[in-house]
C-alpha cells in the first residue's frame, strides 16, 4: 500500500438529459437503480484485492446525475469502499450535484458520511438560456442549492459554468460570473459549449444563435481575468480555484496519476493499462453477476503513447512540462519541443517559469492547435535521437492536426520552427 490511487464511479441516471450532453447517461430507468446499487457494491468488493495494492485518496461520483440517485445509495456505495480499509481519512470525496435535487436532508447525510465536496452544475444566471439548453433548475433553485450545501456543512464547492451557449451575449455571461462570485465558492470551473453530433443541440453548430469564434474568445479571456481578480488562480484550461482547493481527483488526470473506474461507462488508467466498462447498465449488471464481459476497451499503453500523453495533458495545466521530467520519463529527446516552445513563448502563447514551460490565457485559448504542433515536433524528431524507439514509431499511428484553418497556421509554425 504505497501508491496513491484515485476512485471514479460513474452514475448513470438523470431526471432529464440536457440538449448539449454527450456523456454516457439514462432517462426514465429509476427501476434499474436497485439493481445499479447491488452490481456497483459487488463490483467494488470483488475488486478489493486489487485496491489493497494502493491507498485512495481521492474519490469522485460522477454521471449522469448522482444526487437523483440519491444520498442512501450514494452512502451505501461510499461504505462499501470505506469498507476495503483503503480510502484515507483525508481522501478528497466529491459527488456532482444538480440544484433541483440539491436537498438539505440528503446533503447532510452525505457529509455525515465523509463526502467533502460537491461540484454543482449550474451553467448560467439566465433562465431563459438554463431552458434552452434543457435544464431542469432556474437561478432561484442555484441559489437554494448553495445555501443547503454551506448549511449541510460543506466548505468545499465547485460551480461548473459554461460560455458559449445560443444566445448568450457577453453580458449574460458577467452577469453569470459575477452572480457565481457571490457566493464565494472554493472552486468553478468554466467549459466552452462543445457540440456533439447526436445531441439535440448539435442542430445549433454553426448557427448565428451561437457566439461567434472571437466572441467566445472574449468571454473566455474574460473569465480568466476576473477571477484572478477575485483570487481564483488558473490552474488547468478550465478549471480554477482559491490556492489549495484545486481537484485533487481531475489533477490525477491531466498528470497521467492512476485512477480506476466503476460503472457503466467508467475509465480506469492502472500501470501501463488503460481500459473501460460498457456504456450500458444492464450489461454492467449482468456482467458484474458473471453472465457477461462488461469490458469495453482496453489497451496496454506503450511508451511512446504516454510520451504524448505527456504533452496533451501536462499542457492543459499551468505547470506545464519540463525538459528534465521529460527525459527522465520517457529517455527521449526534447531538443525539438523545446525549440517549438520557445517559439510559442516569443509569442505570447507560453511563459517559462523556472525549468518549465506553460500556456498562457492566450495560448489556451489556441492549445489544441499548439498541442498538435508539439505533438508533431515530438513524432518527427525522437526516432533519429532514440533508435531503440524506431520499432514502436513505424507502427505508431501518426498524430495529425485538424484540417482547415488550423492546418494552415501549423504550417506556418512549422516553417518557422522544425527543421
Amino acid at each position: 500500500m504505497d501508491k496513491p490511487l484515485g476512485i471514479y464511479i460513474h452514475i448513470p441516471f438523470c431526471a432529464s438529459k440536457c440538449g448539449y450532453c454527450d456523456f454516457y447517461s439514462l432517462t426514465g430507468c429509476e427501476g434499474l437503480m436497485p439493481k445499479y446499487l447491488d452490481a456497483l457494491t459487488a463490483h467494488i468488493r470483488e475488486s478489493a484485492q486489487s485496491l489493497s495494492k494502493y491507498y485512495i485518496d481521492s474519490v469522485y461520483f460522477g454521471g449522469g446525475t448522482p444526487s437523483y440517485f440519491g444520498a442512501d445509495r450514494l452512502c451505501e456505495v461510499f461504505s462499501e469502499l470505506k469498507n476495503t480499509g483503503m480510502v484515507l481519512k483525508d481522501s478528497e470525496v466529491t459527488v456532482e450535484v444538480n440544484p433541483d435535487s440539491a436537498r438539505l436532508r440528503e446533503l447532510k447525510l452525505l457529509r455525515k458520511e465523509g463526502f467533502n465536496r460537491i461540484s454543482l452544475g449550474v451553467q448560467s444566471a439566465n433562465n431563459d438560456i438554463l431552458k434552452l439548453i434543457g435544464r431542469r433548475h432556474n437561478w432561484r433553485q442555484v441559489e437554494v442549492a448553495v445555501k443547503n450545501a454551506r448549511d449541510a456543512g460543506f466548505d468545499n464547492l465547485s460551480l461548473d459554468l459554461i460560455y458559449g451557449l445560443p444566445s448568450q451575449t457577453k453580458a449574460d455571461w458577467a452577469d453569470t460570473l459575477a452572480k457565481a462570485l457571490a457566493f464565494k465558492p472554493e472552486h468553478i470551473s468554466c467549459y466552452g459549449l462543445t457540440l456533439e453530433q447526436g445531441t439535440p443541440m448539435y442542430q445549433y453548430k454553426g448557427s448565428p444563435f451561437l457566439p461567434d469564434n472571437d466572441e467566445q474568445a472574449d468571454m473566455y479571456l474574460y473569465a480568466v481575468q476576473l477571477l484572478q481578480h477575485y483570487g481564483y488562480g488558473q490552474y488547468e484550461i478550465s478549471n480554477f480555484s482559491i490556492r489549495g482547493y484545486e481537484s485533487r481527483h481531475n489533477l490525477k488526470y491531466w498528470r497521467l496519476e492512476e485512477y480506476m473506474g466503476f460503472g457503466a461507462g467508467a475509465h480506469s488508467n492502472v500501470g501501463s493499462l488503460r481500459y473501460s466498462f460498457v456504456k450500458d447498465v444492464q450489461r454492467y449488471i449482468s456482467g458484474v453477476e458473471g453472465k457477461t464481459d462488461i469490458v469495453d476497451e482496453y489497451e496496454h499503453i506503450e511508451i511512446l503513447e504516454r510520451a504524448s500523453e505527456y504533452i496533451m495533458m501536462n499542457m492543459r495545466t499551468v505547470w506545464g512540462i519540463s525538459e528534465d521530467e521529460y527525459r527522465r520519463l520517457y529517455r527521449s529527446d526534447f531538443t525539438p519541443i523545446g525549440k517549438l516552445l520557445d517559439e510559442f513563448v516569443s509569442n505570447g502563447w507560453a511563459v517559462k517559469e523556472g525549468a518549465a514551460w506553460h500556456f498562457t490565457a492566450s495560448g489556451f485559448l489556441l492549445s489544441n492547435v499548439l498541442i498538435g504542433a508539439l505533438l508533431e515536433a515530438q513524432a518527427g524528431n525522437r526516432v533519429a535521437v532514440t533508435p531503440w524507439m524506431r520499432a514502436a514509431f513505424d507502427s505508431e499511428d501518426k498524430t495529425k492536426l485538424p484540417p482547415g484553418e488550423n492546418e494552415a497556421f501549423r504550417d506556418s509554425i512549422r516553417k518557422r520552427t522544425i527543421i
